[in-house]
Formats: structure tokens, C-alpha cells, sequence
């Protein structure tokens, strides 16, 4: 009966354990949410405009200010972001508000939302892709200065 008893509760936890951690996968990860407001073509030859500047708020904070060209990122936790988004198409015409939820993808941290061409009815393939960091390479032909152990220029120099 002990042995029961104690294989059912080590079940327990295991089955407790097992499922904090599915929730802690779909709520806890961390995303990296880009924004951008760069011209862009979609495969079939249309084109998407940048607007003249967008900001875009969480809650009552502005996480980015965008003019023609630029990004802005904000981190997120979860599978959901509710922004907020000021518009100014062009220099001198008034702000227009737009609510817009982002579901975003299990598979992927970092996310890049081209705005203008979401809110002008773009397939997602053409609004939605994967931010993928291109490494840095250093320059081979960069000045070397030689020094000694305390970091002084040698007498040649």
C-alpha cells in the first residue's frame, strides 16, 4: 500500500511538473518584436509606401517612433501583443489611431512587422518575417598598433 502511495504521488508531481512547464512555454517566452516602416515589393509586384512617421504604444507607453525607413523594436512575453498605432501618412496630414493584436509565432524570437504593408491588406508572407542577425565581419586591413604589456606604443611608432 506505501509503495502505491508513493508511486502515485511521485506521478503527481511529474504530471504537475510536466505541465507548469507547457504553460511557462506558451506564456513565459520572451520575444523580440521589430517594426518597421520601410518600403517594401511583394512577390506579385505591388509595392507598400512608408507612412511619414508612426508611433506605436503599449498601454499608455510609446515603445517607437518611426519615420520613413526606420525600426523600432519592443521585448514581449507571451504569444500576444495589443499595440497602438499614430499614424501620419504624409508631412502636414492629421494622426489617424489604429488598434492591432500580433499573434506571434511558437517558432520564432524575433519578429519583423513591416506596418505600412499590414495596415494596406499585405499577405502575411509579405508583412511578417523572421529577424535573422547577420554576423558582423571584422576588417582585415584594419591599422594594428603593436604594444607592450602595459599597453605602450613601442619606441618604433
Amino acid at each position: 500500500m506505501k509503495s502505491k502511495r508513493g508511486l502515485l504521488a511521485k506521478l503527481l508531481v511529474l504530471a504537475a511538473v510536466i505541465a507548469i512547464a507547457a504553460a511557462m512555454f506558451v506564456i513565459g517566452r520572451g520575444h523580440t518584436v521589430y517594426f518597421d516602416n520601410k518600403e517594401v515589393k511583394a512577390e506579385d509586384g505591388t509595392v507598400y509606401k512608408p507612412f511619414y512617421k508612426i508611433e506605436v504604444y503599449v498601454g499608455d507607453e510609446r515603445v517607437a517612433k518611426l519615420s520613413e525607413g526606420d525600426r523600432g523594436a519592443y521585448s514581449v512575453m507571451g504569444q500576444k501583443l495589443k499595440v497602438t498605432l499614430h499614424l501620419t501618412v504624409k508631412k502636414d496630414a492629421k494622426k489617424q489611431g489604429s488598434a492591432v493584436t500580433f499573434e506571434i509565432p511558437y517558432n520564432m524570437d524575433g519578429i519583423i512587422y513591416n506596418i505600412p504593408a499590414l495596415l494596406q491588406g499585405a499577405p502575411e508572407e509579405v508583412y511578417m518575417e523572421e529577424f535573422v542577425p547577420t554576423p558582423v565581419q571584422e576588417d582585415e586591413d584594419a591599422d594594428v598598433v603593436v604594444t607592450d604589456e602595459f599597453a605602450m606604443p613601442s619606441e618604433d611608432e
